[in-house]
C-alpha cells in the first residue's frame, strides 16, 4: 500500500469544504491512516516548501498556508498518490478539469484546496514533518474485500 500526505489548506478549511472533499476520497475506496486540525507554523512551512523558499513569491505561499489552520492527512491505498493528485486536478483551479476537485470549488492558482505529496519520496518526507509515527493508524476496513481483488496488493 501506497501513502500521500494530503493538505486541506486554510481555503479549504475557511470554505468548509473539507468534509465534501474527503468524502470524495473515501467514495474511491481511499483509507485515511491518520488526520489532525493544526496550524501550520513559518518554520513547518519553510521545512514542508524548502525547495520554494528563495523563489520570489514564496513569501506570498508562507503567508497563505500560515494564515489558517489546516487538515492534515494521510492517505493510504493502492497508487494512492497518482489517484489523489489525478482527483485534484490542475494546479490552478482556472485550468483543472470539471470533475476534479479544483475544477469542481478552485478559481484560483494558489487558493487550490488541498495539497498532495507528488512521488513517494516527498510522501514519506512530508509525512514524517506532520506526523508523528504513533499517530498513523494501520487499519485494513472491513469493506476493503469490495473495493479491489485481493490480489490487487
Amino acid at each position: 500500500m501506497e501513502r500521500s500526505l494530503i493538505l486541506f489548506k486554510p481555503d479549504c478549511v475557511q470554505r468548509r469544504l473539507v468534509g465534501r472533499i474527503l468524502s470524495r476520497f473515501e467514495d474511491k475506496g481511499l483509507n485515511v491512516v491518520a488526520m489532525k486540525l493544526m496550524h501550520i507554523t513559518p518554520d513547518l512551512a519553510k521545512q514542508h516548501y524548502a525547495e520554494h523558499v528563495q523563489k520570489g513569491w514564496y513569501p506570498t505561499l508562507e503567508q497563505f498556508i500560515t494564515g489558517g489552520p489546516v487538515v492534515a492527512a494521510v492517505l493510504e491505498g493502492l497508487e494512492v498518490i497518482r489517484v489523489v493528485r489525478e482527483m485534484l486536478g490542475a494546479t490552478s483551479g482556472l485550468k483543472a478539469a470539471p470533475g476534479t476537485i479544483r475544477g469542481d470549488y478552485s478559481s484560483s492558482r494558489q487558493m487550490n484546496l488541498v495539497h498532495a505529496s507528488d512521488g513517494p519520496e516527498a510522501a514519506a518526507r512530508e509525512i514524517a514533518l506532520y506526523f508523528k509515527k504513533e499517530e498513523i493508524v494501520d487499519n485494513t476496513p472491513t469493506i476493503t474485500p469490495w473495493l479491489r481483488a485481493g490480489d490487487e496488493a
